[in-house]
């Protein structure tokens, strides 16, 4: 485990969970955003992890960015450090989880939706309240098209409106919502699901989802196939998911 006050790494099982640490709500400062990309660099050159979850300590996963940081003086480096942040998290090989409860808005929905997957607490809410003080949110405003649309993220951009878990959700941007009380066995269920596979089967899955995104239908299955035929089927991994399927046993993954 490594702690340094507002970002807590743990590692068990092959499961990566960084925990936001900042009392009470989790706002990030340019600091706690330096400390979380030097934890994701180090992160991503652990072959071995299968999977991230990005969980919130106290009554929030994370309300947004220091409204201190955004003042004209600090703002080139607030933005570059944010910015940063979020394409190491978003370039991450393994699957992201946001596990969310509590506030996630603004800065901090932005890191949600950096993630590949988002489970909500029925009680979570989401929005990006920026507009409310003369702001906007640089990577919501790419992101969010993306995943719900133009027009809806536009909605969500203009209005500065907040969304229930349930509405999130609706809007396509989160995964699964659960009520308060299953919400931490939810996240166990779906880590155990992940913990089944081999860590490089799982990236090179990632990997073809999202090398492909945009590309035309003709030439995604081309580089789909070449990317199973020249890159998975070389694997020890994939070898060995064939053997133990025959053999009717669990498969010993090497990594691969």
């Amino acid at each position: 485990m490594t702690d340094d006050k507002t970002i807590i790494l743990e590692k068990s099982d092959s499961i990566a969970t960084i925990y936001f640490a900042r009392p009470k709500h989790n706002v990030f400062n340019i600091d706690m955003m330096n400390l979380f990309c030097d934890t994701l660099e180090d992160l991503s050159k652990d072959s071995d992890i299968k999977c991230l979850v990005i969980k919130g300590q106290g009554a929030s996963w994370c309300a947004g960015v220091d409204v201190g940081d955004h003042k004209p003086d600090m703002a080139d480096q607030m933005i570059a450090t944010f910015n940063r942040s979020l394409m190491i998290l978003e370039k991450l090989e393994m699957p992201t989880v946001a596990a969310v409860h509590g506030a996630c808005l603004g800065g901090g929905m932005e890191y949600a939706i950096a993630c590949d997957m988002i489970i909500a607490g029925e009680s979570a809410k989401f929005g990006q309240p920026e507009v409310k003080l003369g702001f906007l949110p640089p990577y919501a405003a790419i992101r969010l098209p993306k995943l719900v649309g133009p027009a809806k993220a536009i909605e969500i951009c203009c209005s500065g409106k907040v969304y229930s878990a349930d509405a999130a959700k609706s809007l396509g941007f989160v995964s699964l919502t659960v009520p308060d009380d299953q919400f931490e066995a939810a996240v166990e269920g779906w880590i155990k699901d992940i913990q089944t596979s081999s860590p490089l089967i799982l990236r090179l899955n990632k990997q073809a989802v999202t090398q492909h995104v945009g590309m035309g239908t003709t030439a995604a299955l081309e580089s789909v196939g070449d990317l199973f035929l020249n890159t998975l089927m070389k694997t020890e991994d994939t070898l060995e998911g064939i053997a133990s399927f025959y053999e009717k046993r669990r498969p010993d993954w090497k990594n691969k």
